[in-house]
């Protein structure tokens, strides 16, 4: 018998039941559909972590204190990283050119009648290069393909210098918000501002800011900042030296391991680190690029892509399991059909293959409602989990081939007992 004759025949077993057929194939569509839904939630969360972190500079090493439990509180395992540390870096350091230094607070800021508790940034004077050469942020409406300078992020004004800095100069520049609470429409350049019981200059405004991924939704609000030189916040809100936030920018990007090495010498140095007894440093920070978090957390999302899948495979199993009883119900209603057919000539392969393309049809059939199903519940199921959910291309052909080799799996032992049919029982039988 010629395949087209046993792809019939086989056809016609399936809609000689329409119901139970359709029944059937319940399963796969639920199993399509979660394996669709759930790759795309991964492709998703992957997307979601690059589009983070490319932010990040390539030749960037981010420097963080090494921190420990005590009485369940977070604190430096070892001395803070200093303000001293990050000013003298540049001058130790060969392959490093430059290093941006942060540290936040909390004050209570006032003009006229005007007073909020606002968080205080304070950073070193090449701050906005780094926010505009990251290309996390642009003023509104600005021209795709444009260059952003530095200049486009200032409405008025300008930022401060790196002579400010070391002066320790009591001035600010703010977001476009921030003058509008304390100044509503009127010009702030040269007001003074009061930062709890210390004096503050205005010197800057910042540009309306929008982010430049419109997914993304960990980005910093510039328009909401309250911008002062780093050594100033020190002086002003901390009776402590705090920690200070240490970014530093290498020379050569394809030597940032070799840069890497050279901080570490040189912190170790300034922290007075030594060898353990077993020949290791215990470093009291960590050194952390671009390339190390993306690593880890394209890992994790990785991870969390093939556990999703996994879970999801499950459904597809039952539906398996579906088609395997109803294949079995089938051989067993259809046995004296079974017996006729190789009475008159049909061979083992025959049988075989006539209910293996039922269950390949059934299982298809399930695929192919499954995968509109899945894409249907792509939004909901972004929505749902607050994320983005991603699919990608090669998903369709994977959860239709794993669709249809799961009817092809679950299909071959029905298969296989109709084909063992004894000829002359299956005829006898009522």
């Amino acid at each position: 018998m010629s395949f087209w004759n046993i792809f019939l025949t086989a056809l016609r077993g399936v809609s000689s039941n329409k119901l139970r057929s359709a029944l059937t194939t319940l399963g796969i569509i639920i199993g399509v559909a979660s394996v669709i839904a759930m790759l795309a939630l991964g492709n998703g969360a992957r997307a979601a972590v690059e589009s983070r972190f490319r932010f990040l500079g390539a030749d960037q090493v981010q420097i963080s204190p090494e921190m420990a439990l005590d009485n369940g509180e977070l604190v430096s395992a070892g001395e803070i990283l200093s303000y001293e540390d990050g000013l003298r870096m540049p001058a130790s350091v060969p392959l490093v050119n430059q290093v941006d230094m942060a540290v936040g607070g909390t004050a209570k800021i006032r003009y006229g009648r005007a007073a909020n508790d606002m968080s205080i940034s304070g950073v070193t004077a090449d701050a906005l290069e780094t926010i505009a050469s990251a290309g996390e942020m642009q003023p509104v409406s600005w021209p795709e393909g444009v260059p952003l300078t530095v200049d486009a992020f200032l409405a008025m004004g300008r930022f401060f210098t790196p002579a400010e800095v070391l002066e320790s100069a009591e001035i600010c520049v703010i977001g476009s918000k921030t003058a509008l609470d304390l100044f509503g429409g009127d010009n702030p350049i040269g007001e003074t501002v009061w930062v709890n019981r210390e004096r503050c200059q205005v010197i800057g405004v910042l540009s309306e800011m929008e982010s430049t991924d419109p997914s993304q939704r960990y980005t910093r609000n510039l328009n909401e900042s309250f911008f002062m030189p780093v050594s100033t916040v020190i002086e002003m809100l901390y009776q402590e030296e705090p920690s200070v936030s240490l970014t530093a920018h290498v020379t050569d990007e394809s030597r940032i391991d070799e840069a890497k090495a050279q901080i570490a010498a040189y912190l170790r140095q300034r922290h007075a680190i030594e060898k353990n007894a077993a020949g290791e440093y215990v470093d009291d920070f960590n050194l952390t690029t671009r390339k190390d978090i993306l690593g880890a957390q394209q890992e994790a999302a990785q991870t969390f892509s093939l556990l999703l899948a996994a879970m999801a495979s499950v459904s597809l199993v039952v539906g398996g399991i579906g088609i395997m009883n109803v294949m079995l119900v089938s051989v067993t209603e259809r046995t004296r059909e079974i017996g006729v057919r190789m009475a008159i000539g049909a061979s083992t392969a025959d049988i075989t293959w006539q209910f293996l393309l039922e269950a390949a049809l059934i299982s298809a059939g399930g695929g192919l409602l499954g995968l509109v199903v899945g894409i249907l519940s792509i939004p909901l199921a972004a929505a749902l989990n607050q994320g983005m959910a991603l699919l990608e291309p090669n998903s369709i052909p994977l959860a239709l081939g794993v669709a249809l080799l799961t009817g092809i799996a679950f299909g071959l032992y029905p298969a296989l007992r109709a084909a063992r049919l004894d000829p002359i029982e299956a005829l006898r039988y009522e």
